[in-house]
């Protein structure tokens, strides 16, 4: 009779019989040299100014009131983060599967007196249809694009993409745009019938970026200590594996080895970074096979990122920063459960880790109940009072049943309401010189 731990060893040796000879750094190496860009990063910036320069797309470049900080990409090249005055473009997916996520951020972003703006008008990125289905097209594709950060240009808020699929996507349509006349061609005539132009954003930025270069300035705000607290961190694929030369590294984090975020934000705030084999891996979810083959990506998220995230690492908890990720990694977990499995890694968003460690409420702001692993006891490690949060939120629901209560909003209703109504006049100056 085997003992649960020789289980758990026969099943991944049967599921990965290759695991312990792959190189991964040379599947690594594999990956970043098929998802570049064959232009390079600086090759398309200098192909943007051009275009710019010709009148042929305008740039919605950083400003010095953005209070940018410059940080490294893979290539050496500095990439300017804004860490003030932001246009969120929110998730499908962390509003729908996890709330706790944006909540988290938008809760920071008061904490550390950030100027943001919660866009009411922003569509999805559709890169969800991009990548699960291969419907729509490369033109349909732009527009989106286009259209969306036409609405951050115009409020003269910077973007600031929460989701790890928009921000790749985002990425991949931006160069498509600069390096292909054909497609800007046939997207000119369709934006001026939205009486909008071709805007293109100095840089395509992440909110994890944003919460890497803004981290150590956050954790001095720190309520709870997590030196005792061993995290594994989960890159995500989008992030960092789609147009991987804009991705930002630091020497400080894993000697430059890793992408800086969301690894340097972990440590920022205190927590002790483990690794494990596979952390460069998909957590899983993959867009067609979690349609298509969910099992699989149940099976793939337990065998190759929480059993070695706990059986190497000895984790507390799983750190990453996509919304397919996180829902992934920690919804996955239970159907490991039902068959023996029963590792309850708590999986957070690097914001909501982040948000916890300075003293976040866990059920109105952090919203632990979404999740499907215990959070709690992670919580009570670090000093959390669980019980007394819980009781107030489960006291607050119940007011809001019987109307003693009004909802709790992160900004008051209506914010900005001036920019969704009018146009800044620079705007309409560009307009009205601009022929249809």
């Amino acid at each position: 009779m085997l003992s649960q731990e020789e289980q758990i060893e026969k099943a991944v040796q049967e599921a990965f019989p290759m695991s312990d000879s792959i190189d991964w750094n040379e599947v690594y190496q594999r990956i970043i040299y098929r998802y570049s860009t064959p232009h390079g990063l600086q090759h398309v910036k200098e192909e943007m100014y051009k275009l710019e320069d010709k009148g042929e797309i305008i740039i919605h470049h950083v400003k010095p009131y953005n209070n940018p900080v410059d940080a490294q990409t893979l290539n050496g090249f500095p990439k300017k983060i804004p860490t003030t005055k932001l246009w969120h473009h929110k998730s499908c997916g962390q509003c729908g599967h996890i709330p706790g996520y944006p909540t988290s951020v938008f809760w920071m972003m008061n904490k550390l007196e950030i100027d943001y703006l919660d866009e009411p008008h922003q569509t999805s990125c559709t890169g969800w249809n991009y990548h699960a289905s291969g419907a729509s097209n490369p033109v349909a594709l732009a527009g989106v694009y286009v259209r969306n950060m036409w609405r951050a240009y115009e409020t003269g808020y910077f973007p600031l993409i929460h989701c790890g699929t928009s921000f790749g996507h985002y990425k991949e349509v931006r160069n498509m745009i600069i390096l292909h006349k054909e497609i800007r061609d046939k997207l000119r005539p369709i934006m001026r019938k939205l009486d909008m132009d071709i805007v293109i954003p100095e840089e395509v930025v992440h909110y994890s970026e944003w919460l890497y270069v803004m981290s150590k300035k956050a954790a001095q705000q720190k309520k709870y200590n997590l030196d005792n607290i061993k995290a594994a961190v989960h890159t995500p694929c989008h992030v960092y594996k789609l147009v991987p030369e804009d991705t930002i590294y630091d020497p400080e984090v894993y000697q430059g080895r890793r992408p800086a975020a969301p690894s340097g934000t972990v440590q920022n705030f205190g927590a002790k970074l483990v690794d494990y084999s596979t952390w460069w891996d998909c957590c899983g979810f993959g867009f067609r096979h979690i349609l298509t083959e969910r099992e699989f990506s149940r099976s793939f998220a337990l065998f190759k990122k929480v059993i070695p995230a706990v059986e190497e690492g000895n984790a507390d908890v799983f750190v990453t920063s996509d919304t397919g990720c996180v829902t992934t990694l920690d919804k996955s977990q239970w159907a490991g459960k039902a068959h023996g499995f029963n590792y309850n890694l708590p999986v957070l968003a690097d914001a909501q880790f982040a948000a916890l460690a300075m003293g976040a409420d866990p059920y109105i702001i952090a919203q632990i109940h979404w999740h499907a692993t215990d959070v709690e006891g992670f919580l009570r490690k670090i000093g959390v009072p669980v019980d007394d949060y819980k009781e107030k939120f489960v006291q607050y629901l119940q007011d809001l049943r019987e109307g003693k209560a009004e909802p709790q909003y992160l900004y008051p209703k209506h914010r900005k309401i001036d920019f969704y109504l009018s146009l800044p006049d620079r705007v309409k100056w560009y307009k009205k010189d601009t022929p249809k």
